[in-house]
């Protein structure tokens, strides 16, 4: 099920604004969440903090690879011999999928 923060800030203030009749666990289900995550945001909007989008968008992961980091997987791995797996194991730092997407990334590995 897919949720809609919007539709649910809209529909609660409708009922606020006395608009609608529909009660808290009627729009929870009409909007995919929780009854009790529904009185939550009608909270938040009566005190106006209430937010359609995520408080983290638009911000880098906290575990994201940093340049530096990249560029030195890059030239490690054009200074081996070895297969990626064995590179990996080598390196140890990141998981298999990371450093092999940065490989793929940056030209080092043919599909």
């Amino acid at each position: 099920m897919k949720y809609d923060k919007k539709l649910a800030m809209k529909l609660i203030q409708d009922k606020l604004d006395h608009h609608s009749f529909l009660q808290y666990k009627e729009i929870a289900e009409i909007t995919g969440y929780h009854p009790k995550y529904i009185l939550k945001l009608k909270k938040e909007m009566l005190e106006g903090i209430a937010s359609s989008t995520h408080g983290n968008k638009h911000r880098k992961p906290k575990n994201a690879l940093s340049e530096e980091e990249e560029q030195k997987i890059i030239s490690l791995y054009k200074k081996s011999h070895v297969s990626i797996r064995k590179f990996c194991k080598f390196y140890g730092r990141r998981s298999y999928s990371c450093v092999y997407q940065v490989l793929k990334r940056n030209g080092m590995i043919k599909e």
